[in-house]
């Protein structure tokens, strides 16, 4: 299972119980973002008749930030909110474009 170590070791994590704590979140969120996924469309109407690129507009702004939600819900629930936090913040850094190092 080198693909443990490797992760473990990219994530600069020592324990094999966090490690499987966050993997666990990651499947939780996922499974959890499916069903929130179909609600979500069907509250605003969007049905299989519905053009693709409608879909698209609606899916990019909700789903991914609700998966994200759902990471650090979870995290939190399995006491892994440090690791995931810290993914977050760089995530909105890459997304805002701004360096670790800039201060604004």
């Amino acid at each position: 299972m080198k693909w443990v170590q490797r992760l473990k070791t990219k994530w600069d994590i020592q324990s094999n119980w966090d490690f499987w704590m966050i993997m666990l979140s990651f499947s939780l969120a996922g499974m959890v973002i499916m069903p929130a996924r179909k609600l979500i469309f069907h509250l605003l109407g969007i049905t299989d008749h519905t053009p693709l690129w409608i879909k698209a507009l609606v899916y990019v702004p909700l789903i991914p930030p609700a998966y994200q939600i759902g990471l650090l819900f979870f995290g939190t629930l399995l006491g892994q909110f440090p690791f995931f936090w810290e993914k977050e913040k760089k995530l909105m850094r890459f997304i805002l474009g701004r360096s670790k190092n800039i201060k604004h």
